[in-house]
């Protein structure tokens, strides 16, 4: 009969287990207390022959063979082989416990499916719980040696009701070697194949469920006898058994306590009881017993199952559960919740302490306060809110260095500035020699007012040409615009889109320059000669001319940005240097003076060429 003791352990207390340690039934002295008898007989008479029976020199040469036992016992894996041993047993063990054949989902079924509560079909529903019963007990009689006390032939089992005596005929008729078990299976099936037919079960799915429920009945049954059949290879078994008992018979003769004034290494106490010994005896032995026992849980010992009062329950419980229970609904009642969607069942005094509340998540208990100063945080730090490399830190909970704070990110933008560029006040543009001889300056620009640790803040334009010191800025409103030329083709940026940018940059600065109420007086400053040195006989029209030619001088003159270095090498260098960008650009004409109107197709005088020369000696001085 099983042994239970898990009230005795449903609560973890203070040497909790050490009232286990004092129960006999089940217990490892039980089962091991004759094989420890032996071995400290065998070793108390050993001991005793060695200190009084032996004479010196047989002393000194069993001395000798008991360090020899000593040092090789240990080389017998005697932990490796049982550990390995017991693991597979005890998980035998259990599957065996899991394939108990249970008839529960079966009687369910029959009790709700097969109809009838005539004489019948009562008649009906109990014979075939009984053919239920009835292979489960041939299997059990096979398998497990109480059963097969109690029942030890077919004339028991027809006593013992689980089979009439029409049926033992029909049983006994049927001429086959092997265990016929799968014989009531059969009653089964075509008992409930007849019942279909009479609509006792109305439906064809619920027949199947019925035959489906009975397979699987049928696989617990043929499982255990499948465990029965094949067990653990018989030389597993003697490996194990030969290995524990070995290492122990060596022990008695190694483990010996030899004579102190021969100065063994490890023998300078005499003791008369091997504590620690016995104990590795204790605890070795038992570990093999262990296995001794699970290796076949249908016998008769403390620890293994009890197939005899498994048919007894499954038996009454069955047919009770299709023959009393048998549509016997209680009358349909209102609950006393029946209104009450707040639904608590009551808790007496003693289990008070178990009304907890419900677990809403572990992010339950952060507070509002927290998630809003995470917020505060990302917010006041504009590297963390705009980098991808920020927001990875955050996730990861990195803590970011102060150098990587000021670090830029790098885009490419068009090269209209006004529109992409949010220049703080301290970054302006340089003007070129050309213009500033001609009075021509390029201001610093004003945008809007943006975020003083912007990420495109910490970029600068610069001309190509260094600016002179001495060119003075004068400052520009947002209206204005100022005179660039780029040349067709060649963007900065090698971006078609920019180009586009471009486009609409110039004819929004032209827009804003026709909506101004002094258009014109504008449009004469900006064009300056260019409308002087027209000819006198050609008609003006300086609204029109200025816009033209100041989206033509857009288009054909080119602004090279430099980029500042910033302190960190590692950004900078995934961008080229200037010096790499004005290699793969074609060579860039050199930008003409305002003060003269463009005319590309005319060509030179030798005076004008001769002008151009004195220009730039003095521009070189």
């Amino acid at each position: 009969m099983t042994v239970t003791y898990s009230s005795k352990v449903a609560n973890a207390t203070f040497f909790g287990f050490h009232r286990l340690l004092v129960r006999w039934r089940g217990s490892i002295y039980k089962l091991l207390y004759r094989e420890f008898l032996v071995f400290a007989l065998l070793y108390s008479i050993l001991s005793i022959v060695y200190r009084w029976v032996l004479t010196d020199p047989q002393k000194r040469l069993f001395e000798k063979l008991s360090i020899y036992c000593d040092r090789y016992a240990e080389q017998i894996p005697v932990t490796f082989v049982l550990g390995f041993y017991v693991t597979l047993v005890v998980n035998r063990w259990w599957n065996q416990f899991q394939n108990l054949p249970w008839p529960d989902r079966l009687m369910f079924l029959i009790s709700s499916c097969v109809q009838g509560r005539d004489e019948q079909g009562r008649l009906l529903r109990r014979t075939l719980m009984r053919y239920v019963n009835l292979t489960s007990l041939l299997i059990f009689r096979s398998v497990s040696t109480a059963v097969c006390k109690r029942f030890p032939t077919i004339d028991h089992v027809v006593e013992a009701g689980f089979m009439t005596p029409e049926e033992r005929k029909i049983f006994e008729n049927l001429k086959s070697p092997h265990l016929k078990y799968w014989v009531p299976v059969v009653w089964f099936t075509n008992l409930a194949s007849k019942a279909r037919k009479e609509g006792r079960i109305q439906d064809s799915v619920d027949l199947q469920t019925i035959l489906n429920e009975m397979n699987r009945f049928r696989s617990w049954c043929s499982t255990l006898f499948g465990y029965d059949w094949v067990g653990i290879p018989l030389v597993y078994t003697q490996v194990v058994t030969l290995a524990v008992y070995t290492f122990f018979s060596a022990c008695i003769i190694g483990r010996q306590f030899l004579d102190p004034a021969q100065g063994y290494q490890g023998h300078d106490l005499d003791l008369y009881v091997p504590v620690f010994t016995l104990l590795q005896f204790f605890f070795y032995s038992g570990w093999l017993k262990v296995a001794e026992q699970l290796i076949n849980p249908f016998g008769e010992d403390d620890d293994d199952f009890e197939p005899n009062w498994c048919i007894d329950r499954n038996l009454q419980v069955s047919l009770m559960a299709v023959d009393e229970m048998h549509m016997n609904i209680p009358h349909m009642t209102k609950d006393i919740y029946w209104n009450d969607p707040d639904v608590r069942p009551p808790y007496t005094r003693a289990a008070a302490d178990y009304c907890i509340p419900s677990f809403l998540g572990s992010t339950t208990d952060m507070g509002l306060s927290d998630i809003l100063q995470d917020e505060e945080i990302d917010i006041q730090d504009p590297w963390r809110r705009g980098s991808v490399l920020g927001r990875m830190r955050r996730l990861l909970s990195v803590q970011e260095p102060p150098d990587l704070r000021i670090r830029p990110s790098f885009k490419r933008h068009s090269s209209d500035i006004t529109s992409f560029f949010p220049f703080a006040p301290e970054h302006r543009v340089h003007p070129g020699p050309e213009d500033s001889m001609a009075g021509h300056h390029r201001p610093y620009f004003h945008p809007h007012q943006q975020h003083v640790l912007d990420t495109l803040s910490t970029l600068r334009e610069v001309n190509s040409t260094p600016s002179s010191p001495e060119t003075p800025v004068r400052s520009l409103s947002h209206k204005s615009v100022p005179t660039i030329e780029v040349n067709e083709g060649e963007s900065h940026l090698g971006n078609h889109d920019n180009s586009v940018a471009q486009e609409s940059s110039v004819l929004n600065a032209s827009s804003e320059l026709d909506q101004t109420p002094n258009t014109e007086a504008r449009l004469e400053e900006l064009c300056g000669e260019e409308l002087s040195g027209a000819d006198s006989s050609a008609e003006r029209e300086p609204k029109k001319f200025c816009s033209r030619s100041l989206a033509e001088r857009v288009k054909k003159r080119q602004l090279s940005f430099q980029l500042s270095r910033q302190n960190s090498r590692s950004s900078m260098g995934s961008l080229p240097s200037p010096k790499a960008l004005l290699k793969k650009k074609a060579p860039i004409t050199a930008p003409q003076s305002p003060a003269r109107s463009p005319q590309p197709d005319m060509p030179q005088t030798t005076e004008a060429k001769e002008a151009s020369n004195q220009e730039k000696e003095q521009k070189n001085s």
